[in-house]
């Protein structure tokens, strides 16, 4: 209430050179005070990797490496569960593949005909503001994960939707999906995911 409406604007600018993608989300208001920048590198491996982003010494002391598996229900919460989101419970018609059980990782790599990937996200937040920055940084992290787990999730679990799309399909997604926000952003109500609080 005692905030500009500016404080509410924010910015988000994404490159996708895949295998490396960058997205830096930043507020009009806060300016060099808050930002939020999420940097994924895809390598064809199982996250046994370290240091991918390249990080120096002293910074790479302070990372907080989270691992992601996508099949472990215990890292969902209970307001996010969906059956048909489930990899525990998918099996792809297109493919196969599915669903994955407890060691699928330790199995994955005795299957010469499936592909896979580890994308190593690395997550830098910064939010200055003094009495709340610790907090703000904690809570945005811990959506960031929980934003990660919960599309990776359904990313396994939609691969009869996508498996087959070409470019030319994939460009005009994106040009669809780019008008129906721009619409959106005029006449909807704010969307998006509900935070989770302990």
């Amino acid at each position: 209430m005692l905030a500009p409406a500016s404080a509410l604007n924010i910015h988000e600018k994404a490159w996708n050179a895949y295998p490396y993608c960058r997205t830096v989300i930043t507020n009009e208001f806060m300016k060099d005070n808050f930002l939020i920048k999420i940097e994924t590198w895809h390598k064809p491996d199982l996250g046994q990797q370290e240091n991918v982003h390249g990080l120096d010494a002293d910074t790479w002391k302070k990372v907080d490496v989270v691992h992601i598996d996508i099949a472990d229900r215990s890292q969902v919460d209970s307001k996010d569960y969906k059956p048909e989101d489930d990899p525990t419970k998918f099996k792809s018609g297109k493919t196969g593949r599915g669903p994955l059980g407890p060691d699928w990782k330790k199995e994955l790599p005795k299957k010469t005909d499936c592909p896979h990937m580890c994308a190593y996200k690395l997550v830098t937040v910064k939010f200055k503001w003094w009495g709340l920055q610790n907090k703000v940084e904690n809570f945005i992290q811990k959506q960031e994960k929980r934003l990660f787990t919960n599309f990776h999730r359904q990313l396994f679990c939609w691969i009869d939707k996508w498996i087959e799309l070409t470019m030319e399909d994939i460009r005009r997604m994106e040009d669809d999906t780019r008008k129906e926000l721009d619409e959106m952003r005029v006449k909807d109500p704010v969307k998006g995911m509900v935070a989770l609080e302990d």
